[in-house]
């Protein structure tokens, strides 16, 4: 029997509830440290991370939802920046408070950037900005399909601003009425 896609999955089961609340540090330190893992693994004679990650402090927040879900989606953000974001480059993970209805979980890098006529199709399912670099870094081309599936399940929604030669910053925007200060 084949097993079902990640995203046949989510779209083949309930939303997740409020649940018990998500603590956003334990979440963003385990994305974190699994970028750092990937980073390092593109060049393992080095022993460490291949980028430079920043952390920006983390509210003391929880967030309802489900975890398994918040942390596909939030990884799969940091996974694709440390792919994409040549050596050297920089990767940047923060949360915010943007206005008094919304938080978000934002990744910056510092990588080649996506042309202004991609953007609107990045989070189609196997759309693929270049085919050959997509090859070299492995992947499906359904991680940002997944993300905005979650995020749609979450009541929130994915955005993404890139500019060429300057880098990118997705973001996974949350109704703040999903969070639980501690």
């Amino acid at each position: 029997m084949r097993r079902r896609s990640r995203l046949a999955q989510l779209e083949g089961s309930p939303l997740p509830g409020k649940g018990e609340p998500v603590p956003l540090e334990g979440l963003t330190r385990q994305v974190l440290d699994d970028a750092r893992a990937l980073s390092a693994l593109q060049d393992p004679a080095s022993g460490g991370p291949v980028h430079t990650f920043f952390l920006e402090p983390v509210p003391p927040w929880r967030l309802s939802g489900s975890r398994d879900e918040l942390l596909s989606a939030m990884s799969n953000l940091a996974n694709n920046a440390v792919r994409y974001t040549p050596a050297g480059g920089t990767i940047r993970l923060a949360w915010s408070r943007p206005d008094a209805e919304h938080v978000v979980f934002a990744v910056q890098d510092s990588g080649p950037g996506i042309a202004p006529e991609h953007l609107p199709r990045l989070s189609e399912r196997f759309y693929r900005v270049d085919r050959s670099r997509s090859r070299e870094t492995g992947g499906t081309g359904l991680g940002l399909a997944i993300t905005k599936h979650v995020m749609q399940r979450h009541g929130g929604q994915l955005r993404i601003d890139s500019t060429l030669g300057q880098g990118s910053v997705f973001m996974l925007s949350f109704p703040f009425s999903r969070v639980v200060p501690l």
